[in-house]
């Protein structure tokens, strides 16, 4: 038989970025033998073993001749078992089963069992949003990807269950019919809503205020005290005070949700702000991506656009903590690697939680503790200085007394979500010609020059607590960004005296705290 070829399109992963590959086929008259160029990992230069049982399953065995794939570009790494639908296609085409023309213009993603089914695969949303941004219009995915494939405009969506079905659609004929298009993925009531309200909350009318502000000026937050006060409770409710998200930051959140395997079970997209509580004794690329292989994203890349929540802070190792620092200031993670270099977004809320010492009794006179002064000294330690500089808010909670039990019920998160969307629009509208959108990402020299500068009999607390070493330039940022949220939330046009007071009381106290 004369050499054929056949031609298809994928899509290769560098983190959240796609890029089209063209998976080309090449039949030869030349001893059997079946090989996959273009930088393939282990799974992915597995794909022939699967490939043919699954074509001889379904029917269709391969020719028993030389068999060449080759991934183009063949420089970009590519990984996991996604190009498998695409190989078996291009193979097929190449020897005369499918039509070539039908199949050259289309991404086909998923992999193949050796019964011939199409399963599904991590990744499928950022593939399919790569496929559109460069051109394509048609991309077939496994059926449990449907939903999350249908999330992206401007794409059809076609679901293939077997291979065999691939083969009837693209199958040599005169006739060009369409491809089945995949209908919409509807709920399938599996997913809970989490019914938690601020309301909950008993007392605590400090944090919650706190807790706020937080959500207006998207400000970080840690919170001190002692065990069973509602610091948890509080953290769990920020996400519902938060706005909803945005199409494109949904889009994100989404794709990373895909990349780490969760199920995305609707084809409609969630705006729930995420959140995000890893236990104290996850590791450094638990939190920050990593891993042999292929590159993921960890907890930080997953509270994007979020919450990110560490209970039990002094529990963390002081390493995974220090990690922290340079994703609170870019808004992104950079995770290096021999053949790779693979960013994440980043941009999350952080909550702290933490205890006074080990065992929680450190508060007021702190009588039945039972931590040494050493203790005491390296459990505040695991904070360090250049991590709290960056918590913009660090509260002191409170015991809740009996007297608490008989006060009105707390406000709703409904009731405070709307003046938390009335500060943000604001906000927008305050800093829309300067390209920034909440207080929190507003550059600290801004807002200490004109016109944003803020009058000296304003901003007399904190310049004393500068010059006298209490704050340094990074907190005196922070204290008014703080300052120019409170001013949002009480509906003023600029802050006064009293909003920088509070933002300076809502800092000192972790002092105390770290």
């Amino acid at each position: 038989m004369s050499a054929k070829l056949g031609r298809t399109l994928g899509v290769a992963l560098t983190g959240l970025e796609g890029r089209l590959v063209d998976v080309e086929a090449h039949i030869s008259a030349q001893l059997p033998h079946f090989s996959v160029t273009g930088l393939p990992d282990k799974a992915c230069g597995q794909a022939p073993d699967r490939v043919r049982s699954a074509a001889a399953t379904s029917g269709f065995p391969l020719p028993p001749q030389r068999i060449t794939v080759n991934l183009s570009p063949a420089s970009i790494p590519k990984q996991g078992t996604g190009f498998d639908v695409a190989i078996a296609l291009a193979v097929l085409g190449a020897a005369g089963i499918v039509d070539p023309r039908r199949i050259a213009g289309v991404v086909h993603l998923g992999e193949l069992g050796l019964d011939g089914s199409v399963r599904g695969v991590r990744g499928i949303l950022p593939s399919v949003l790569a496929a559109a941004r460069a051109g394509v219009r048609h991309v077939v995915v496994p059926p449990a990807n449907v939903a999350e494939a249908q999330l992206v405009h401007g794409v059809t969506v076609h679901a293939a269950p077997t291979l065999a079905d691939l083969v009837s659609w693209y199958a040599v004929r005169s006739g060009l019919d369409p491809l089945p298009v995949a209908g919409p993925v509807q709920e399938d009531g599996e997913a809970r809503i989490r019914d938690i309200d601020l309301a909950d909350v008993v007392g605590q009318s400090e944090a919650r205020l706190a807790l706020e502000l937080a959500a207006v000026g998207e400000h970080h937050l840690l919170m001190n005290g002692p065990p069973g006060v509602g610091k948890t409770m509080l953290a769990e409710r920020l996400v519902t005070i938060l706005p909803p998200l945005s199409r494109e930051q949904a889009l994100e959140t989404h794709a990373i949700r895909s990349l780490t395997g969760d199920a995305i079970r609707a084809s409609e997209l969630d705006r729930t702000p995420p959140f995000v509580a890893p236990h104290h004794s996850a590791s450094m690329t638990s939190i920050t991506g990593g891993g042999s292989g292929v590159v993921l994203p960890g907890a930080i890349s997953r509270a994007h656009c979020g919450v990110l929540f560490l209970d039990e802070a002094g529990e963390f190792r002081t390493s995974v903590l220090q990690q922290l620092r340079q994703p609170l200031e870019s808004g992104e993670v950079t995770i290096s690697r021999a053949k790779q270099l693979v960013r994440y977004p980043a941009r999350f809320q952080l909550v702290l939680a933490t205890n006074p010492c080990p065992c929680g009794r450190a508060w007021g006179k702190g009588i039945d503790c039972v931590c040494s002064a050493l203790e005491q000294r390296s459990y505040a330690n695991k904070l360090s200085g250049p991590l709290i500089d960056r918590i913009d808010i660090q509260m002191m909670v409170s015991p809740v007394s009996r007297l608490a039990f008989a006060e009105e019920r707390g406000e709703s998160s409904a009731v405070v979500l709307e003046r938390v969307l009335a500060a943000r629009a604001a906000q927008a509208e305050r800093w829309a010609d300067r390209g920034w959108t909440t207080n929190a990402r507003v550059p600290g020299h801004a807002l200490r020059r004109s016109p944003l500068r803020l009058p000296g009999r304003v901003t007399a607390q904190v310049d004393r607590a500068l010059d006298h070493g209490l704050v340094t330039l990074r907190g005196y940022d922070r204290t008014l960004r703080l300052a120019w949220s409170s001013a949002d939330l009480a509906g003023r046009t600029s802050p006064d005296a009293e909003d920088v007071g509070l933002a300076l009381t809502l800092r000192s106290q972790g002092s105390a705290a770290a």
